[in-house]
Parts: C-alpha cells; structure tokens; sequence
C-alpha cells in the first residue's frame, strides 16, 4: 500500500491518523504542492489523481483519491477499531461531522484556492489570511454547534473512541491555529483535539513527523 502525501495537506494528515489508528503501514511518497510549481501538477501524479490533489491511496490495483472515500476504504478492509461504529443513525452523524469540515471548510480555505486568490485576483497575504480565519471560523463554529448540543459527543466527537469525524477535526484544527485563527468559543473542539493529541497515533501523523516536514 503506498499513500501520496505531503506533511500539511489536512486531507493527507486524516488518512495518516486513520492508517494509525488502523495498525495499517503504507509506504509514504510525499507530493510538494508547492516546490517546482507544485509536484501534484506533474504528468505522472495526474495520471493517478486527474484532480491533482493529495492524498492518494494506491493498494494494488486499486487507486483511490478523496480523503473520506480512502479511510473509509480502510475501514472496511480493516474492520477492528471502527471509524464508523455503531448503527445507522450514529454512523450517519459522524459522517455529518466529518462532511462539515472536509466539505464545508476544508474545500474553500486549501492550498489552490488560497494561491488563486493570490496569483489570479491580486489579493494581498493580509487578505488572505483574513479569508482563511473567516470561512474556517465560520465552519467551525457550526461543528462546535454540532457538538456542543448532542448527548452522543463524548471525549471524542462521537463516544469514547475515536472516529472518522477526529480523523477530520485534529488537522482542521492545525491549519486553524497555523492561521491564528480565534478558538477561544469553541470548548468542546479544544478538549477533543487535546484528547486526540495524548494519542500516539494522532502524535506520529501530525505534520512535524512526516519524513517531509520543513
């Protein structure tokens, strides 16, 4: 199993927790979005992913893009510690979760937007980053809401263990705070995050331990 990667994509960094969690290794191959005009534009990498984005998830034969499609992929093919226990109703709310920030959030506010807010309509860094905190800041409030007002959030996002909607949460949150962006209304975000990052799983995907880190 190989995993294309680069040490700060978030999309990248859930399916790095999710391999954790899962005792499932693959070889990393990291993708530069941004040295050499970005290697996740070269010919051979978009012969795998046609988007041009990471992660990619290559097992075999199998060659799969998109961030929740691969972990739940692995949660399938590796069923032990689900990252979407539970019946129906549960799994459907930590997808809910999950969905709110790799589609909501994450999609607005990543690299390619950011450089074309830069290169194609002239924006200044300090517009930027104005963007980044406010649709981020949006987006997670909305979660902190989703949170926040459900019995079924726990030390995690959903119970006791941790699922598919921590896998999104703990990255979202390192790029959010990379922005400086206001955490401060959202305690229930803060005490999940830090619960994630006592796990040693969630510890070896964080960005500054990936063999590409700068």
């Amino acid at each position: 199993m190989k995993l294309y990667t680069y040490f700060r994509s978030s999309a990248a960094y859930r399916v790095r927790i999710a391999l954790n969690l899962k005792g499932i290794d693959a070889e990393q191959i990291p993708v530069h979005l941004v040295r050499h005009g970005g290697e996740q534009r070269l010919p051979d990498y978009l012969a795998l992913n046609p988007a041009g984005l990471v992660p990619t998830l290559v097992d075999d034969d199998l060659v799969l893009p998109q961030s929740l499609a691969i972990i739940e992929y692995l949660d399938e093919i590796q069923p032990e510690l689900p990252l979407l226990p539970g019946p129906p109703a549960e799994r459907a709310r930590i997808r809910a979760i999950a969905s709110a920030i790799a589609c909501d959030i994450h999609p607005i506010s990543n690299l390619r937007v950011l450089q074309y807010l830069q290169r194609e309509l002239g924006i200044s860094d300090e517009q930027k980053n104005a963007w980044y905190r406010h649709w981020t800041g949006v987006g997670l409030a909305a979660v902190e809401t989703l949170l926040a007002t459900s019995p079924a959030t726990g030390d995690f996002c959903h119970g006791a263990q941790p699922t598919l909607a921590d896998c999104c949460l703990v990255p979202q949150v390192f790029n959010a705070r990379r922005f400086n962006c206001d955490l401060s209304a959202m305690p229930n975000i803060l005490r999940i995050v830090g619960n994630c990052d006592a796990i040693e799983a969630f510890q070896r995907a964080a960005p500054g331990r990936q063999p590409d880190a700068e």
